[in-house]
């Protein structure tokens, strides 16, 4: 039978790996240029309404996953190392922000500032719940998780829904507290973060098939 710390290991490893490729950090100046004539309360509103939505998303990828798999035929191993090279891509592209870390070009920036509601789209898809933490939860589908292992990673999901919550819900005092340089940083690190997942993600591809070979 698993342990408490155990249990708790799983899922802290869970958690990390689909908070640092959600980054909500990277997505507060982006939120904050789309919601300019909101007021507090509605800018929460929206913010919550994102994290419900990115929950539902990734929830969808979680245990449709496997089905996805079968039906295209892809094989396990595949699934692992495409998923960390996406991730890396992913995390190139934190270690070199261009603006802030903004995830959006710019006519679907102009385009979503028309929209009443960006709690859907831009805000859940693609900015929390984009290709990068579809792809780790994908990868987490394809790894034949038991029923604990699939509680631990909802689990992770949902704490990741609450913590992207969280930073938007401050994202006006985080912003102008920490500046450009400081977002920047934090960007980067996060960017570290998800490059290391990457990386491990395609070992744990390629290690069954040198070992089979």
């Amino acid at each position: 039978m698993e342990t408490t710390a155990h249990l708790l290991s799983l899922l802290f490893g869970y958690f990390i790996a689909i908070f640092t490729i959600v980054n909500p950090l990277s997505a507060m100046p982006v939120f904050l240029a789309l919601t300019t004539t909101n007021t507090a309360a509605e800018r929460n509103h929206q913010a919550f309404k994102a994290s419900v939505y990115m929950v539902g998303i990734l929830l969808s990828f979680l245990f449709a996953g496997t089905y996805i798999i079968s039906f295209f035929g892809i094989s396990l191993e595949g699934i692992r190392i495409a998923g960390g090279i996406m991730i890396m891509n992913w995390a190139f592209s934190l270690l070199n922000p261009k603006e802030s870390g903004r995830k959006l070009s710019e006519d679907d920036e102009n385009e979503a500032m028309e929209k009443p509601d960006i709690s859907f789209s831009p805000l859940a898809m693609p900015l929390l719940s984009g290709p990068g933490s579809i792809a780790v939860v994908l990868s987490f589908a394809s790894q034949e998780l038991s029923v604990t292992n699939h509680i631990l990673v909802v689990a992770a999901i949902v704490l990741t829904a609450v913590g992207s919550w969280a930073v938007l819900r401050i994202a006006p005092r985080a912003v102008g507290l920490m500046g450009r340089t400081g977002m920047t940083a934090l960007t980067r690190m996060m960017g570290f973060i998800s490059l290391c997942i990457g990386v491990q993600f395609i070992i744990n591809g390629i290690r069954p098939i040198l070992a089979g070979s």
